[in-house]
């Protein structure tokens, strides 16, 4: 008989995932590596340096997520809500591997502000589960729709012959617009319009220090 967490378990559990999410590789994906068939191709100086910049924006993304989703998970009103959200973070783990893998092939580092993304988006989950699944569902919604444009962006960006970053990035859109769909057929609440400026708003500062830091 599995015997339930205290609340100091699940407090002390959400601080190693948080820890692991933000500062080590996350757990194996199950899905193979969408760009490992597609040959390398060359890329000058700054071509890398810039899909560098866009992958390290996709990672902090990724780890933001994970929070967003841990943290509606923490606080959601029922069992199964819980249960749903736990599922995304670990969906998202694919995501994030992904984008790990393609910074190494490329020698470069993920965001040094990853914890700032991962316990900032945690504090924005948890207030949204505390308030109810509608909500918390519309954040899904909304935080899935924004990541989906943000993807479509950076897929325009990436270097013509950068094939690997493009396959991967096409991987993840597919991922996210489907996400965002569970959740409208989910119930989701459509949030206030001044909430939606806002969470864009944070995705533009985040965008703009990630890319660089």
């Amino acid at each position: 008989m599995l015997q339930k967490l205290t609340l100091i378990d699940t407090l002390i559990d959400e601080l190693q995932h948080g820890l692991k999410t933000c500062h080590v590789q996350p757990p194996a994906q199950q899905r193979p590596y969408p760009a490992s068939n597609i040959e390398h191709q060359q890329l000058s100086e700054s071509e890398q340096l810039h899909v560098a910049g866009l992958m390290r924006v996709n990672n902090a993304g990724e780890v933001a997520a994970q929070g967003l989703y841990r943290g509606q998970g923490l606080t959601a009103r029922n069992a199964k809500m819980s249960a749903a959200m736990q599922a995304a973070a670990d969906e998202e783990n694919e995501h994030l591997n992904w984008c790990q893998q393609r910074l190494s092939e490329l020698k470069q580092r993920r965001s040094k502000l990853d914890g700032i993304w991962y316990w900032g988006s945690f504090a924005i989950g948890a207030t949204a589960g505390a308030i109810g699944d509608k909500w918390s569902l519309g954040f899904v919604k909304e935080t899935e729709q924004q990541v989906y444009r943000h993807l479509e962006d950076h897929v325009a960006r990436l270097p013509e012959q950068d094939q690997r970053s493009r396959t991967i990035l096409e991987t993840m859109k597919i991922d996210e617009m489907q996400h965002a769909i569970n959740a409208a057929e989910a119930g989701a609440a459509e949030l206030p319009k001044l909430v939606k400026f806002a969470m864009r708003i944070v995705s533009k500062v985040m965008t703009f220090a990630a890319y660089r830091v």
